[in-house]
C-alpha cells in the first residue's frame, strides 16, 4: 500500500441574519436565516485528483477527519460500527469496536478527546484520541449524521440530515444555536457528514457525490463541489454513494471516500 507523502510533513493546521450566539456561545438555542442571493456569486467547482489510496470497501463510513498526520474514521452499520486511528491509506493502528446494537456516524477529534455520535441511538461517545478507549456517554436526543469542530468558535457543528445545522458547546453537547443553510435562499436538505475549515464548513448532500461549501456566518452556501466520477462504475456497483471528506491539515488538499468504497482520493477543489 502507498503511503502518502504529503501527508508526512502535514501539520495541524437574501436573508439577514436574524440572531446569533454570544461570543462564548452558551446562550440559549437562536437560529440564523440562511442568507439568499445577496450572498454573493456561488462558486461551481470540481474534484482534480492528486492520488489514490486503498480504503477498506468493508468500512461504511460515515466520519472521517485528518487531525496531523492521523486519520479518524467512523464507520457504521450495527454490529459492524467502529472508530479507527492511523496513517491514511494503511491499516488503522487503533481501532475499537461499538457493541451491537449501536450504529456509528460522525466523528471529531477536539485534542485530546473526540466525539462519536450515533445514528438513532439517542447517545453520543467521548473517546480518548489516541487509544479510542470510550470514557463517557452523553445523551444526543436527535438523529447523528455529521460533526465537526471550530475551535475558533468553541463549538461543534452537527448535522441530522435536514437543511439545518445544529451549534453545539464542545464539552455538554448542548444546542446553542442553529444554522440554516440555503443555495440561493432555498434550503439545501440531506446535509449529512461535515468538516469544518475555519469559519466554512464543507458538508456531503447524502445520497448524492455533491458536497457544499457553508458560511456558518450567514448560512449560504458559497460553493457547489461536483465530486462525480471518482469510482470506475465496476467497483461503485457493491459501493454506496460519497460520504467523507477531510481537510488535509497545512494544505487545500482533501481526502474523500465513500461508504464501502475500495478507494480514498487526495483531492483539491478547482473551477468547472
Amino acid at each position: 500500500m502507498r503511503a502518502l507523502p504529503a501527508l508526512a510533513a502535514a501539520v495541524l493546521g437574501g436573508s439577514a441574519l436574524l440572531s446569533s450566539c454570544t461570543a462564548d456561545d452558551r446562550s440559549p438555542v437562536r437560529t440564523q436565516a440562511a442568507a439568499g442571493s445577496a450572498a454573493g456569486p456561488v462558486e461551481q467547482l470540481r474534484v482534480r485528483v492528486l492520488d489514490v489510496l486503498p480504503h477498506d470497501p468493508k468500512a461504511y463510513t460515515q466520519g472521517l477527519e485528518m487531525a496531523g498526520p492521523i486519520l479518524y474514521e467512523g464507520t457504521g452499520m450495527a454490529g459492524e460500527s467502529s472508530i479507527r486511528r492511523g496513517p491514511p491509506g494503511r491499516r488503522p493502528t487503533v481501532r475499537a469496536e461499538l457493541p451491537t446494537p449501536l450504529f456509528g456516524e460522525g466523528v471529531t477529534v477536539l485534542g485530546r478527546t473526540l466525539w462519536q455520535l450515533t445514528f438513532r441511538d439517542r447517545i453520543a461517545i467521548e473517546r480518548d484520541a489516541g487509544t479510542l478507549a470510550e470514557l463517557r456517554r452523553l445523551p444526543y436526543p436527535a438523529e447523528g449524521w455529521g460533526v465537526c469542530h471550530q475551535p475558533g468558535r468553541r463549538r461543534l457543528v452537527t448535522s441530522d440530515g435536514s437543511a439545518r445545522l445544529t451549534l453545539r458547546d464542545p464539552r455538554t453537547l448542548a444546542p446553542t444555536g442553529e444554522l440554516l443553510v440555503a443555495l440561493r435562499g432555498r434550503p439545501v436538505p440531506r446535509l449529512n457528514e461535515l468538516e469544518c475549515v475555519g469559519d466554512r464548513v464543507y458538508a456531503n448532500v447524502w445520497p448524492s457525490d455533491r458536497i457544499v461549501r457553508v458560511d456558518t456566518g450567514t448560512g449560504a452556501v458559497t460553493a457547489e463541489i461536483d465530486a462525480s466520477g471518482l469510482l470506475p462504475s465496476k467497483e461503485r456497483r457493491p459501493a454506496e454513494v460519497l460520504n467523507g471528506i477531510a481537510a488535509i491539515p497545512g494544505t487545500d488538499e482533501f481526502l474523500l471516500t465513500g461508504k464501502w468504497w475500495p478507494k480514498m482520493f487526495r483531492v483539491v477543489f478547482v473551477a468547472r
